[in-house]
């Protein structure tokens, strides 16, 4: 059994995605699809995918952080809500075309980075293929995920380039449903526990 193995064995979903539950208790989380960044002992901690700020818009963030850029020239980027942790707080999960000294490889071809360098290589047109922009993250406690997994609050599943960047993030939850062969209105109030 190799170390990857061992880890999931052990409930660490570093690099999965949890997909929210149709009854979902927590409106910040209704049909929310979350990328796990870092899992293990201690906790977890995650970046909802699919939750666009309205009041936000890149061009908007680079000028509150004093990034200079061409208003020609800057990509018409999301920014997402990434969690209610730290919601000042930037991360941006990115694949692997872009790294810098801050950049934390996460799983396959997933990184997070955390600091303004990726946000000036993005208004340049140097970033990365496939970002998401978020402000906050979500964050569990230490057993705190696995009491929510095993109260049937979240559905797990392998991350891929195709869901974590789609384009059409309003379809994310369900499009992330239908990967593993479930129609969301088909999904009982109650599941049973093993």
């Amino acid at each position: 059994m190799d170390q990857e193995d061992e880890q999931i064995g052990r409930g660490f979903l570093t690099g999965k995605l949890l997909i929210a539950m149709p009854f979902q208790e927590d409106p910040r989380f209704s049909q929310s699809v979350i990328y796990i960044c870092g899992h293990d002992d201690t906790g977890a901690m995650g970046i909802m995918v699919n939750k666009p700020l309205l009041t936000v818009d890149f061009s908007d963030l680079l000028e509150q952080l004093g990034i200079e850029f061409s208003k020609k020239m800057v990509p018409n980027i999301p920014v997402f809500y990434g969690g209610p942790v730290e919601i000042g707080r930037g991360f941006v999960l990115h694949t692997l075309e872009y790294g810098s000294d801050s950049t934390v490889g996460i799983s396959g071809n997933f990184a997070l980075t955390a600091t303004l360098d990726v946000l000036r290589a993005l208004a340049n047109n140097h970033g990365p293929a496939h970002t998401v922009v978020a402000l906050g993250y979500v964050g569990w406690g230490a057993g705190q995920l696995e009491q929510e997994i095993n109260s049937n609050g979240w559905l797990i599943i392998d991350a891929t380039i195709d869901l974590v960047f789609q384009q059409d993030y309003q379809e994310l939850w369900r499009s992330a449903m239908l990967s593993i062969g479930i129609e969301p209105n088909s999904i009982a109030i109650e599941f049973g526990h093993a």
